[in-house]
């Protein structure tokens, strides 16, 4: 059988958001796609669809763009987060 989390979200997406939680710091999209173990296009996709739920913001920083959690998706991620636990 697939894990149960996969049942209710898409994985990689679900996995971002609580990936961002864990850490107070933004972080890198290329540091957060080996994480969740996606290519660096793929990751950037599901971080522009996020940005457009209001769920992570980017700051540009020179030429780097760190992704930060916005108070909706932090409250997004730990609602994941428990319900990954539950599972």
């Amino acid at each position: 059988m697939k894990d149960p989390f996969e049942v209710f979200f898409r994985k990689k997406p679900a996995l971002m958001l609580v990936a961002l939680k864990t850490s107070a710091r933004a972080r890198y999209g290329s540091i957060l796609a080996k994480e969740v173990d996606c290519t660096y296009s793929h990751a950037v996709k599901i971080l522009q669809g996020l940005e457009r739920l209001g769920l992570v913001t980017f700051e540009k920083q020179g030429r780097i763009k760190l992704i930060k959690l916005t108070k909706k998706g932090q409250e997004v991620a730990s609602s994941i987060s428990n319900i990954k636990n539950l599972l």
